[in-house]
């Protein structure tokens, strides 16, 4: 099909109906024009072809034909003369010949043959132009518009919304514009962000999809059918009928989290519980050299030990971070390693250096850290990693990947804050993911992981003075995911407390209601396909409206979401109900 016939078949009424006339410019600068407006006097705007327009509201998206191409903007301000400013009154229902004037932000061109619409002004319009409403099936269409040419037609499209309640205006977004460049979803409590997230994750479904879901409330346990399945870690208020417990490996820790973790502090604690850590090590590798898996060090022989440490592949392991060990045998081996490096010879006064010497007394430095690694480690916060008989979450990560299923929600509710459990937790299963992504495991199967809630989760620092680690395996993944088929979706309400590095790594923003200044201004330093004129708009939209903003969205799209099929389950207290005499 030619494009001109895919042009009137998508638009076959034509772009520039009369019966959408607004005004003609009056004022042309480089970032904006003004327009009289034809029908400012009118008290409402008009319906036609099911849709309503405004016909010079703010917000409202209008055409403008140019001598050489058409150009689209947005309306942003609409006021009066000072003369004319008493013109307006309560009792008035149309003014004919209201003098008002409004102000446009040029968005971008339009192509007169192919309607292919290009970020920036190609041409700019002169005085006397006429300028149109957008037709709505237009400004739906603009996802595609935007596409380059040549792109193959797409088949599989998330139907998102719409610009109006017509059924033409409906938006479908491909998921390469959506999730290629990793996306957040961003607004205040309120704004429709729980929706919007379920409503992608349902529009998901309807294909062969691969999305892992970090649900850090449970509110989304509502999602149901043959390809989802449902975890959690913990003992959760509230969770799906079919969830299943799962428990997440110690093996699956590494050095840095069992540092931050356990937080030693001053000059003995941290090296004796390093040294500890590589013993351990040790006495999982080459378990005959082990004493009821540890190494005996007080008044013991070396020579085993050594000889074991230079085993073939061995010397490597030791050093290696994500090397195992058991954690609950480290309190044991602290102790032994709190010994002199050197045993007492058989003459007085001599050293022995084949073998270690006795107490050397500093386990009395290290007994606070010992108490601290005893309370984590029988902490009701940590029995989904510690103390738990249930069945590898690892596993049934491996076994998402490997059968036909779509959705994977692992609610991580019943995870509590104590100890920092939480954020540890999700950043051990961020960073498994990402390894999992490195190996090549979704090279043939792209992942989605959406985190919830993820201001919880990135940018954090935890630990003492002395042991400080980041929580940064979603941060990685933001930064390098993408290349080995493993994608991030971030949705929060407070964007102030997601670093402006990941921020900025998202192609794509999907922004609710934004009341905060400091949000606002995190956005638009993110984002600079968005400036303060678009960015104005974001503390006014309405519950369930967002703005679609970003490298593959040059020009923002406010669509009204629509509501999804499963709710996310987030209402708070029903205190008519539970406060009634």
């Amino acid at each position: 099909m030619s494009g001109s016939s895919k042009i009137e078949e998508a638009f076959p009424r034509g772009l520039l109906r009369p019966e959408l006339f607004i005004g003609v410019l009056s004022s042309v600068s480089a970032q904006a024009v003004r327009f009289n407006l034809n029908d400012a006097g009118s008290p409402s705007g008009a319906h036609f072809l099911g849709g309503r327009y405004g016909k010079g509201e703010v917000g409202e998206f209008v055409l403008i034909e140019g001598q050489i191409n058409l150009l689209l903007g947005r309306v942003v301000e609409i006021h009066l003369p000072e003369s004319e400013r008493r013109s307006v009154d309560a009792s008035h229902s149309k003014v004919i010949d209201l003098d008002a004037v409004g102000t446009i932000q040029l968005l971008g061109s339009v192509a007169m043959d192919s309607l292919r619409v290009t970020a920036g002004v190609e041409s700019y319009p002169r005085l006397g132009d006429r300028v149109y409403a957008a037709p709505h099936n237009f400004v739906a269409n603009l996802p595609s518009l935007m596409e380059p040419e040549g792109n193959p037609e797409s088949k599989v499209l998330l139907k998102l919304g719409s610009i109006d309640v017509a059924l033409e205006s409906a938006v479908s977004i491909r998921p390469e514009k959506l999730f290629g460049r990793h996306c957040a979803i961003l607004g205040t409590t309120g704004g429709g962000k729980s929706w919007t997230t379920a409503r992608i994750i349902e529009e998901c479904l309807r294909f062969k999809t691969k999305i892992i879901l970090l649900d850090a409330t449970g509110e989304y346990r509502g999602f149901s059918g043959q390809h989802v399945t449902h975890f959690h870690l913990g003992s959760p208020v509230n969770t799906a009928v079919d969830s299943l417990p799962r428990a997440l490996p110690p093996t699956c820790f590494v050095e840095s989290d069992f540092i931050a973790l356990f937080e030693p502090a001053g000059k003995v604690q941290g090296p004796k519980m390093r040294a500890a850590m590589r013993s351990l090590r040790l006495a999982k590798l080459v378990p005959a050299v082990a004493t009821n898996g540890i190494i005996k060090k007080i008044d013991q022989p070396k020579t085993a030990v050594i000889a074991a440490e230079q085993q073939a592949g061995v010397a490597a392991k030791l050093d290696d971070p994500q090397q195992e060990f058991d954690v609950d045998k480290l309190i044991a081996q602290i102790e032994q390693e709190c010994v002199y490096p050197e045993g007492f010879g058989a003459v007085r006064g001599t050293k022995d250096t084949t073998k270690w010497g006795g107490d050397s007394g500093e386990v009395s430095y290290c007994l606070s850290l010992m108490s601290r690694i005893s309370a984590v480690l029988t902490s009701p916060s940590f029995e989904c990693v510690f103390n738990s008989g249930e069945p590898a979450l690892t596993a049934a990560i491996a076994d998402f990947i490997a059968h036909d299923k779509r959705l994977l929600r692992i609610c991580l509710s019943g995870v509590a804050y104590e100890f920092k459990a939480r954020e540890i937790v999700a950043n051990v299963i961020g960073r498994h993911l990402l390894n999992l992504a490195r190996g090549g495991s979704f090279q043939t199967s792209p992942v989605v992981v959406i985190v919830d809630e993820a201001h919880n989760f990135l940018g954090r620092q935890i630990g003492g003075e002395d042991a400080v680690a980041r929580l940064d395996a979603f941060e990685l993944i933001a930064k390098e995911g993408r290349k080995f088929g493993l994608n991030i979706c971030l949705t929060t309400q407070r964007p102030r407390d997601i670093t402006e590095g990941v921020l900025s790594q998202m192609g794509t923003l999907v922004v609710h209601r934004l009341t905060n200044d400091r949000d606002r201004e995190v956005v638009e330093r993110a984002c600079g396909e968005i400036d303060r004129s678009a960015s104005s708009f974001l503390p006014n939209l309405k519950p369930g409206e967002a703005a679609i903003i970003g490298a593959d969205f040059p020009i923002p799209l406010t669509i009204q979401i629509f509501p999804p099929e499963a709710q996310p389950k987030s209402d708070g207290p029903n205190y008519q109900k539970h406060w009634q005499l």
